[in-house]
């Protein structure tokens, strides 16, 4: 369960990290081409949700690595499922029906929620 949770969880972390990053770093108009929804969005939102991914993404890997508070894991995990329904919702509200790596990404988060239980 240990492998498969490091697996899972690298892979997931390594995604929000870029994905995080991005939205912390870039300017509206270089996250345009990647993300429409930032036109509607205020830049604040798009920061907020960019530091929420890089924390869930820390949060994914740093306590079962360390061993300080292994559980941070699980709660890391559900709070990037509860990201990804938002992020779900937010493209279905706008008309894109493009959600599948939302999707991926929601299972992938419920999956790596339920082996961070091996740690803790």
């Amino acid at each position: 369960m240990k492998t498969a949770h490091w697996i899972i969880a690298g892979l997931l972390a390594l995604f929000y990290l870029y994905g995080g990053g991005v939205k912390v770093i870039r300017s509206r108009e270089r996250l345009r081409p990647m993300m429409e929804w930032v036109d509607t969005t205020p830049m604040p939102v798009v920061r907020a949700i960019g530091v929420l991914e890089v924390l869930g993404a820390m949060g994914l890997i740093l306590p079962p690595l360390t061993g300080v508070a292994p559980w941070l894991a699980v709660a890391a995990a559900v709070g990037l499922v509860l990201l990804q329904i938002g992020a779900t919702r937010v493209h279905l509200r706008r008309g894109d029906r493009q959600i599948a790596l939302n999707l991926a990404l929601l299972l992938t988060a419920a999956v790596t929620a339920w082996t961070a239980t091996a740690w803790t």
